[in-house]
């Protein structure tokens, strides 16, 4: 029997198993990971590992995901990756319908992705409105035309002036989780750049996560990863002139890096800093040591200013009072 790892932010996939089991019945090898706020994307990743651990069955699992972008998907297509085979399939936009099908699915089909198949008409199914009328004239008008691509620079003479020859860097944040479902909706929205840029040499060396974080940008936005020499080079290329960007950095250290090299950041969103040894949390979406603390300070002295927040719907924390709890915390566990 194929086995079903059912992903989501929050409490969400466990609320949805449950449903699904008042509805079909206790179900082997069906296991609910969540992310909750205080993790990063290898806690994630080590949960789904953990419960594919469980399963009787391991050759053939289906990924129920709620939100093609965000961190569950993320990790769980780099699972997919990693394991290389057509076993382990991935299937979006979880909702109840899908799960009820892939239930009844399962009990006569051996194959995740035959499986995948038949329920995603289901899914697609389940979703109506009443009164019907509303639903035909939505069915009725017309999808909005893909956004244009970008002209790559390769195309574009260099030393060619675009608009007024500089970069406009609409929105700059430091996150952990760099791409993921709550900045690749709700911040894209409210920033509506042309392209969002991954600064990081991390992940620019790593095959694997740039090609996550490409696949998950929204439509009709570029989603680019590069080093951080890159960036510094972008940022003095008059040919980026016309270029609305969003840029989002893995790390404190790394944005210091790329302002030291000349790149202009007037303001910073501090959205998330994964939790791990020597760390301390001061946020619900924040963990720091003394070097991210020196760092952020170093980043202020130079006239940054700090938005301290998760996603935009939060109230900001004052930045200064982050940093004091921060020192007050290192030093309490010394």
């Amino acid at each position: 029997m194929v086995s079903i790892v059912l992903a989501s932010h929050g409490r969400f996939s466990e609320g949805i198993k449950e449903s699904g089991q008042m509805i079909f019945g206790p179900q082997e090898d069906v296991a609910a990971v969540v992310l909750t706020p205080e993790m990063g994307p290898d806690d994630f990743h080590a949960k789904v590992l953990a419960a594919i651990d469980t399963f009787s069955q391991k050759d053939q699992v289906l990924f129920l995901v709620d939100l093609w972008g965000g961190t569950p998907f993320n990790q769980c297509s780099r699972l997919v990756e990693e394991n290389g085979t057509d076993g382990w399939v991935i299937v979006t936009g979880l909702n109840l319908p899908m799960v009820i099908a892939a239930y009844g699915e399962r009990m006569g089909n051996d194959s995740a992705a035959d499986i995948a198949k038949c329920i995603f008409p289901e899914a697609v199914a389940g979703v109506k409105i009443k009164p019907e009328s509303l639903q035909e004239m939505i069915s009725g008008a017309q999808a909005p035309a893909a956004a244009p691509a970008a002209a790559p620079m390769a195309a574009i003479p260099e030393g060619t002036v675009l608009g007024d020859g500089k970069i406009d860097i609409a929105f700059a944040r430091i996150d952990t989780r760099l791409l993921h479902g709550q900045v690749a909706t709700t911040v894209t929205k409210m920033v509506n750049p042309d392209r969002i840029i991954v600064c990081s040499d991390a992940v620019a060396a790593d095959d694997l996560r740039k090609s996550m974080i490409e696949q998950a940008a929204p439509p009709g936005v570029k989603a680019h990863v590069v080093p951080i020499w890159k960036i510094i080079e972008v940022c003095k290329d008059p040919r980026f002139g016309d270029t609305r960007a969003m840029l989002l950095f893995e790390t404190p250290q790394d944005l210091l890096r790329a302002l030291e090299g000349g790149v202009e950041i007037k303001e910073v969103n501090l959205g998330s800093m994964a939790h791990s040894l020597g760390k301390v949390v001061v946020t619900n979406a924040v963990a720091m040591d003394e070097a991210d603390v020196e760092c952020l300070e170093k980043i202020a002295s130079m006239g940054v200013k700090f938005d301290v927040r998760k996603v935009p719907a939060d109230s900001p924390e004052p930045f200064d009072a982050v940093i004091k709890k921060a020192k007050a915390e290192l030093a309490a566990q010394k």
